[in-house]
């Protein structure tokens, strides 16, 4: 498996990037276009490309909706733990000073660096990819939604 970085650490899926997203594009596409080709069926072909695009949104929601919310509970539990068995201390203090987003970016950082960084991080603000690109020895993440 290739080394996770700040340049790769994107994940697709791609049945649903690059086969879905873009099948209810070009549907919805031709649904508009065949409503002024074809004017007496221009309602028809209009409600045709409004479902496509309803489709298409609901299920990019409910996907990032029920995915990333789960996701996040267990980004939250891991990195308590984490802090946890490098400290033998709770994060709950330091949780209260950090975004969610700064804490996602943050468990990227190796052990050696991670305890570093989050006090960088609290003194300085640092955001996400802030935090990321200052991540010298990269803790990847390959199991992401």
């Amino acid at each position: 498996m290739e080394n996770q970085n700040f340049n790769n650490h994107q994940k697709y899926y791609p049945t649903h990037h690059f086969v879905f997203y873009p099948l209810i594009l070009v549907l919805t596409a031709i649904s508009v276009k065949f409503s002024f080709q074809y004017p007496e069926s221009h309602f028809e072909f209009m409600g045709l490309a409004l479902s496509f695009f309803f489709i298409g949104w609901l299920s990019f929601m409910m996907r990032q909706h029920y995915a990333l919310g789960n996701q996040d509970r267990i980004i939250r539990l891991e990195f308590r733990l984490r802090y946890f068995q490098l400290t033998g201390k709770s994060f709950d203090t330091l949780e209260e000073k950090l975004r969610f987003s700064q804490i996602v970016a943050l468990r990227f950082a190796s052990d050696d660096e991670l305890i570093i960084l989050i006090q960088k991080t609290i003194d300085e603000n640092l955001s996400s990819k802030d935090i990321k690109k200052s991540v010298k020895n990269w803790k990847a993440d390959h199991m992401r939604v």
